[in-house]
């Protein structure tokens, strides 16, 4: 089974991020104003609307009253308490896509990339099968926490950004290999470029890493 988590941001126009709209088993929209809109003009639902409800609009919330999981706590944002609610209220689900993270606000967005290295460091989400991504009309990005290969395509651009700078990582497959880079400043690991379909990464310790793809 797979699940779409639908954040307030940009909605996706594109033709890979509809499908996983289109063919999700459960689509969770995080409090707002415009989500389940925007979702019944493609004639789809959500299954679930989670957060603190101060956006969602009261005729929405009546439409939608069996569906309405509210959570009060303010020290994280909805789409934790999206993310949250999810994997407890459907533990079986191993597929998880988050659509609209990004958009408009570029410190909300790098704090919602983030929460994929959160994620993977607090619930070794990897080691249980549980593969969680962040896609957009521009990019997939995702976090790996133990030596991988990840099969990417000939030419794709291909970021790296280790919650831990003093980690060291090997790689083979990438136009500019890894080996010896230092990460003390995040931009020594964007927009590299696969010279092969199969890219690998060797970790020196597990670390959670964002992986960007374009």
């Amino acid at each position: 089974m797979t699940a779409v988590i639908l954040c307030n941001g940009e909605f996706p126009r594109k033709d890979y991020p509809l499908y996983l709209l289109r063919t999700a088993d459960l689509i969770v929209c995080c409090d707002s104003a415009s989500n389940v809109r925007r979702l019944e003009r493609r004639g789809l639902e959500p299954s679930a609307i989670v957060g603190d409800m101060d956006s969602t609009p009261e005729s929405v919330r009546k439409r939608y009253q069996d569906r309405i999981f509210k959570v009060d706590e303010q020290d994280y944002n909805d789409l934790n308490k999206a993310f949250l609610w999810l994997r407890g209220a459907h533990p079986e689900i191993k597929d998880i896509h988050i659509l609209g993270y990004s958009g408009g606000h570029d410190a909300h967005t790098l704090g919602n990339l983030s929460y994929l290295m959160y994620w993977e460091q607090r619930y070794s989400l990897s080691a249980a099968g549980v593969r969680v991504d962040m896609v957009s009309d521009h990019s997939t990005a995702f976090a790996i926490s133990d030596s991988c290969e990840l099969h990417v395509g000939e030419g794709r651009k291909v970021s790296v950004f280790p919650s831990d700078p003093t980690i060291n990582i090997k790689s083979s497959g990438l136009k500019w290999p890894l080996d010896g880079v230092g990460y003390d400043f995040w931009f020594k690991g964007t927009l590299n470029m696969a010279d092969s379909d199969i890219i690998s990464f060797q970790l020196s310790r597990p670390v959670p890493v964002l992986i960007v793809l374009d």
